[in-house]
């Protein structure tokens, strides 16, 4: 028995070509809409069983909303998002937006049809190795080669971790050579060390930037 669908996606020819493969499965696709800014509206007037939900950027603060105010709304539709190889935040968020599951884009339409079944049925969908994935990620998190914060502690010595921590806190060259047993002169090359380091020209600035960066959070997990 065919399933009431709604396909609503950013990429037109994606949705199209999707609600197309469905029709001929024997679905009753309702409407394969663009803008996923009006995707919560079209879904809770046409109430289908089954939406899928498309999105390129599912760890994205906010990008579920859609799905929260479809549920709130519409309880009774099956919410599936359908986007690239999520992150586990990715998996998570849609889930705890409340989508029923999470199909790949690059997923073949028999998958997409297990996982619409599935959701129907009120199970939930994601492939296994979608999960496996996921929980390989999070066992053994990849190290982020974007992290600024980690690369700034990496440029910096122990004891200049230490200087900018203090320079952070508010202390001035006296309480820094004070805290740490050194000389005010030597406190003052550490200082101007890690102001060059750091790429910044006063104090100020480079206790925001650590504070903008987690620079300070790393320094404090590494130092405890």
């Amino acid at each position: 028995m065919g399933v009431r669908l709604m396909v609503v996606d950013d990429h037109r020819l994606l949705a199209e070509a999707l609600a197309s493969a469905l029709k001929l499965r024997g679905h009753r696709v309702l409407a394969a809409a663009a803008p996923a800014a009006g995707a919560a509206e079209l879904v809770i007037s046409r109430a289908p069983e089954v939406c899928l939900l498309g999105t390129a950027t599912p760890a994205e603060p906010g990008i579920f909303d859609p799905v929260v105010r479809i549920k709130r709304e519409r309880p009774q539709v099956a919410v599936l998002v359908l986007g690239p190889v999520p992150s586990p935040r990715g998996i998570a968020a849609a889930f705890a937006a409340g989508a029923s599951g999470y199909v790949r884009h690059d997923e073949r339409i028999e998958g997409v049809e297990r996982a619409i079944m599935k959701a129907r049925a009120g199970e939930a969908a994601v492939a296994p190795a979608l999960l496996q994935g996921a929980f390989g990620e999070l066992l053994n998190p990849a190290a982020q080669p974007d992290d600024e914060g980690q690369r700034l502690l990496q440029m910096l010595t122990p004891r200049e971790v230490e200087v900018l921590v203090r320079v952070a806190d508010g202390e001035d060259t006296r309480l820094i050579a004070a805290g740490m047993g050194i000389a005010p002169s030597t406190a003052r090359t550490h200082v101007q060390r890690v102001l060059m380091k750091l790429g910044v020209g006063s104090r100020l600035e480079a206790a925001a930037l650590a504070a903008r960066t987690g620079l300070l959070d790393r320094a404090g997990a590494s130092g405890g």
